[in-house]
């Protein structure tokens, strides 16, 4: 989809996402869990997300605004993959590395993929240099090579963010290393969960790999090679492989946050997004992730459930005596607790009487599930296709029996 509109149609599709988008997927299905005790985290912010639905099911300080640090740099890794999608650009296209992009032209204590002057690199090498050792030099070449300055590509990422229709998130640079990027646990949340439907091979592709060689010997000119060294990077991700499921996706620190991550994890078919911002050290940021994404298991899973075929309605004053019905809209995946998982059902609750002439599609009641505690979920019901009225006689023959029927109720 093209993301790059003219200013008319930006605008609306700020505001569209602005109204659906994040509000109704994450604000309007947070749970109520006053009987399950919440894990205790030390970060500033978080909260816990189902990587499905979006329904929020743990939240500390979601909408405090915090530097992301580098966690910046998954929209950074967006941008470029919606430039791949889109066939602008290719993963194995060559990127320029202009003197603002080397290592030593980064600011001091940067996190870097060390690219300096006589390296050739891909504009995958880059993802990887921006996913794994977290490189702002890495950043700056991606920047550089959609936009023709920094500040430019920056609000490209601006310009996502409100597409998203994340109000709170900013960004004035792509590595994240600015104290004057801001966003929130719950935007980025959102976030991340969109970044996964919209890039879902970046997990096992970036997020997920452990190391990183960078330069290679192929990296350099043929005057360099011999001369210079490789380096191998590990994945700052610490829960990756020690935390069952867990396959991305980033970290990220300044003085000014304190210790991020944005963590995913899945197993048996249902996926957590956590978002820890303002973590006080490493070790506590990492015990937060575990924390949550633990919580988030042991109460929590995706639930599926399959309705049974429903039957046709009964149809008053029309030509026929019943209605083929659907459900409106797809059956939407949602969370709930685990140990509300049992005795699910379904029930239809079917406007009575339901009588013609009616246009098709018209809503004539609702699919509801519920569970042991009650209900879970509803779904409009509408009728098939058009409902044409009667003749005379069966208009009449039915008035009167919808008559005497009333007088029993």
């Amino acid at each position: 989809m093209k993301r790059y509109f003219c200013a008319t149609i930006a605008t609306i599709g700020t505001v569209f996402a602005a109204f659906f988008l994040f509000p109704s997927r994450l604000a309007a299905q947070e749970k109520e869990q006053k009987d399950i005790p919440r894990p205790a985290v030390n970060a500033q912010a978080a909260v816990l997300i189902d990587g499905a639905t979006g329904a929020l099911l743990f939240n500390k300080n979601g909408d405090h605004a915090i530097p992301p640090a580098s966690l910046a740099k998954l929209m950074t890794i967006h941008i470029a993959l919606n430039e791949v999608a889109e066939g602008r650009a290719s993963l194995d296209d060559t990127v320029d590395l202009p003197r603002q992009t080397w290592a030593v032209s980064q600011p001091p204590r940067s996190s870097l993929m060390y690219l300096a002057s006589g390296q050739t690199v891909t504009l995958r090498e880059l993802l990887l240099g921006l996913a794994i050792p977290s490189g702002n030099d890495a950043a700056v070449a991606v920047a550089l090579h959609f936009a023709p300055t920094v500040e430019a590509f920056a609000e490209r990422m601006n310009q996502e963010a409100r597409w998203f229709g994340l109000s709170a998130t900013r960004f004035v640079e792509p590595s994240g290393i600015s104290e004057f990027n801001t966003t929130t646990a719950l935007e980025f949340a959102f976030f991340c969960r969109e970044y996964l439907k919209i890039h879902p091979e970046a997990l096992a592709d970036y997020h997920s790999v452990k190391e990183f060689v960078y330069p290679k010997e192929e990296n350099w000119l043929p005057a360099y090679r011999g001369r210079m060294r490789s380096a191998s990077r590990l994945n700052n991700n610490n829960l990756l492989g020690t935390f069952e499921g867990v396959d991305g996706l980033k970290t990220g620190y300044i003085d000014e946050s304190g210790y991020n991550i944005a963590i995913t994890a899945e197993r048996r078919g249902t996926r957590f997004i956590a978002v820890i911002l303002g973590a006080p050290s490493i070790r506590a940021r990492d015990e937060d992730g575990r924390s949550l994404l633990s919580w988030g298991f042991d109460h929590f899973k995706t639930l599926r459930p399959e309705p049974a075929p429903l039957t046709p309605a009964r149809v008053w004053k029309g030509k026929r005596d019943d209605a083929e019905i659907s459900v409106e809209k797809s059956l939407l995946e949602f969370t709930t607790f685990t140990e509300r998982g049992h005795n699910l059902r379904w029930e239809t609750e079917l406007a009575d009487p339901i009588i013609a002439p009616l246009p098709a599609h018209s809503e004539v009641g609702m699919l509801v599930l519920y569970d042991s505690q009650g209900e879970l979920e509803r779904f409009p019901l509408t009728i098939t296709g058009e409902l044409e009225r009667g003749g005379f006689l069966k208009r009449l023959w039915d008035a009167i029996r919808l008559f005497f029927r009333s007088l029993k109720d």
